[in-house]
């Protein structure tokens, strides 16, 4: 018996089935074409909850003399939050020592222990270290740049007999003042509502702290207190 062999459509009929196929495969072609996936986009990794006591700690402060506000703790790694740590050091208490490699301050407590604050620190060409103590300290001071600050950013020329005290002010709501014996370092601890550049070498010297730590700070600190910056 003979295979039975499909027959192929005579004339027009059979030009209609080669014309489906081809568009059949024309189509499946273009669907392959766009049908290639986008790149994925990258998820950041989701924050972890702001801890209770950091937002308590970082709130408005409207008891201020210029009112301030709470601190965006999005913008803060939350290694950077005021806290006591184990410190154990050769320093007395109330030494203010600054550690410009980690980006911390720390005020020596008794028993090994030390209030660790995150800091931001002078940028390239404005480091310093050694040993100096606090002079003194001022509430809400006026900030008056050095003549070479001003030659350097030429902006600051309206400071220069001083800038008032106020929330925008460059050394914020406190300030500590830095000398080696007799003599002005020029260098300070003060606040900043910037909060980005705590972890960062930003300044021009100066250590910078965010309001609500060096307010804290300045509570703590004695005249007199000595400071090392280490190298």
């Amino acid at each position: 018996m003979t295979p039975t062999s499909i027959p192929t459509p005579p004339g027009p009929c059979r030009r209609v089935v080669l014309a489906s196929i081809g568009s059949v495969l024309a189509l499946a072609m273009a669907g392959c074409a766009t049908t290639q996936l986008a790149p994925p986009v990258p998820i950041e990794p989701a924050r972890p909850p702001i801890p209770d006591h950091a937002a308590l700690m970082y709130g408005p402060m409207p008891e201020e003399e210029f009112p301030i506000p709470a601190v965006d703790l999005n913008e803060l790694d939350p290694r950077y939050y005021r806290q006591v740590v184990n410190y154990p050091t050769l320093e007395e208490p109330g030494t203010v020592v600054v550690d410009p490699s980690n980006r911390f301050l720390y005020h020596v407590e008794d028993g090994g222990k030390a209030v660790r604050y995150g800091v931001g620190i002078g940028k390239a060409g404005f480091e310093w270290s050694g040993r100096a103590h606090v002079a003194y300290g001022r509430k809400w001071p006026v900030w008056t740049p050095p003549s070479a600050m001003i030659e350097r950013q030429p902006t600051l020329e309206k400071w220069r007999h001083g800038q008032p005290p106020g929330i925008d002010n460059a050394l914020g709501a406190r300030a500590l003042y830095i000398h080696q014996g007799n003599r002005d370092t020029l260098y300070r601890l003060h606040g900043t509502g910037e909060v980005r550049t705590i972890g960062k070498a930003v300044s021009s010297g100066c250590v910078r702290l965010l309001h609500h730590d060096i307010i804290d700070l300045y509570d703590r600190v004695q005249t007199g207190s000595a400071l090392v910056v280490l190298s």
